[in-house]
């Protein structure tokens, strides 16, 4: 069996596998229960500082994994 053959039974099979469990956990994890706070502050972001600009830096990244 010559590496081509190989390589593409490998890919056919078990990485298949592989990507459909991978894919499946990213879509489990985004919309997992508790995740949409985290998900509505990030679409919110882009409006922070509408009114005013922003005076000092402000660090979001302790909030929103609390």
């Amino acid at each position: 069996m010559d590496t081509y053959s190989l390589l593409r039974e490998f890919a056919d099979s078990w990485m298949l596998i592989f990507l459909t469990a991978v894919f499946t956990a990213v879509i489990v994890w985004a919309f997992r229960p508790g995740s949409r706070k985290v998900h509505d502050e990030i679409a919110a972001s882009i409006f922070l500082h509408d009114d005013k600009p922003a005076t000092e830096m402000v660090d979001r990244s302790k909030e929103a994994r609390t």
